[in-house]
């Protein structure tokens, strides 16, 4: 097994379970040394408020940019998380950036968003020798970022891009990201990174394809609605699938019964988030009329996970750390099955950071019931000696 340190070397970290803003933002500062930092990336908990949490940072760290979001949950150093204020700090030494708001993000403008992307791009000037990578936080009951992230994929050509959708826990009514000094509702951040660490990006999921599949014969796709699936009412025929009656449907039901979507070879989960009216569909993901859906059946989630993230850089060494996007619905099945501690305990060891989404963007699609992530390994002039 591969030894790794006991904490990452090129960012830090600090954890809160303060319930009072002001206190937890203390708290925060008193674990962190910010002289030689560059940004500080926030992820909060549901409860806490965010105009005091917003006011006590801007007191606490004034003149650092300091960017974040609303979670459904953290993945803090000791793992998963649901009540801890998360705050990674990205040293200068190390990190430099640029950002950009989009908002409002409903209605959205494809070509504009690009124009805006490619703009920053330009205008944020190179280093040399470093590399550029895009984060993206968006406010997760927008329903655009399936648009957002084609957009940025577009504006920003080559550059990778990856993201998560901000959470509300599972209360679904408001989300919101961080940015000069202000939570926003309907907006997303955009983060262009240099860095002179070397990186790879990441996703997966726990799913194969069945061979029951769907047609969605009636939707409103504005509001990411499945009306019918198969000619008969959305949930349902979904019910029916999965051998269920529709009172019998919840979150851990959809969570361990995805639908799937084929792009070439490979399948994207469309996640459900709940039945809505009785018997339509509400998804986390772009649904349309003639859209055809494959039942998923899981594989094991910890197996995949172990698997996925046992990484390994060009001189064979694990990842410094690991920046994570993993959305809310598989840390639902892995509460489900009891199974956090061992999760929490792979995560730990693989030195993930990050938060537990509403959706992920990768590859310019966006996705759900997907673990998205961008592994950082030390600089290459480093690495050599």
């Amino acid at each position: 097994m591969l030894q790794v340190p006991a904490k990452p070397a090129f960012v830090d970290t600090a954890v809160s379970y303060e319930k009072d803003a002001e206190t937890a933002v203390r708290d925060i500062a008193a674990q962190l040394e910010t002289s030689g930092t560059c940004f500080l990336l926030v992820f909060v908990p549901d409860g806490l408020s965010l105009d005091r949490l917003a006011a006590a940072l801007n007191a606490q760290f004034a003149g650092l940019p300091v960017f974040g979001c609303t979670t459904a949950g953290q993945i803090t150093p000791q793992g998963y998380e649901t009540d801890a204020l998360l705050v990674l700090s990205f040293p200068k030494a190390h990190f430099r950036c640029a950002t950009h708001l989009v908002s409002p993000l409903k209605p959205l403008s494809i070509k504009e968003v690009a124009a805006d992307a490619r703009r920053l791009s330009a205008q944020f000037q190179r280093t040399a020798n470093w590399s550029r990578l895009a984060l993206t936080l968006s406010d997760g009951l927008s329903k655009q970022e399936d648009m957002l992230v084609a957009a940025l994929q577009s504006g920003l050509e080559d550059m990778p891009v990856f993201g998560g959708s901000a959470g509300n826990g599972l209360n679904f009514r408001e989300t919101s990201v961080l940015h000069m000094g202000r939570f926003h509702s309907n907006a997303a951040l955009v983060l262009l990174l240099e860095t002179d660490l070397q990186f790879t990006g990441l996703g997966f999921d726990h799913f194969l394809p069945t061979d029951k599949q769907m047609v969605v014969t009636e939707a409103v796709p504005e509001e990411r609605l499945a009306l019918e699936i198969n000619g008969s009412p959305a949930a349902e025929e979904y019910a029916r699938l999965v051998g269920l009656r529709v009172d019998e449907l919840s979150p851990q039901v959809f969570a361990e019964n995805p639908v799937l979507v084929r792009n070439h070879e490979l399948y994207h989960v469309r996640a459900i988030q709940g039945v809505q009216d009785g018997n339509a569909l509400s998804f986390l993901s772009a649904i349309d009329v003639g859209l055809l859906l494959t039942l998923g059946h899981g594989q094991e989630i910890l197996r995949t996970l172990h698997d996925e993230l046992a990484l390994g850089g060009s001189q064979g060494k694990p990842p410094d750390f690991i920046l994570g996007f993993d959305c809310f619905l598989r840390k639902l099945e892995i509460e489900q099955k009891d199974l956090t501690g061992p999760a929490s305990g792979i995560l730990k060891r693989h030195r993930v950071l990050g938060f537990n989404t509403y959706g992920e963007q990768h590859c310019g699609v966006h996705v759900n019931q997907t673990f998205v992530g961008v592994a950082f390994y030390e600089p290459k002039r480093r690495a050599l000696h």
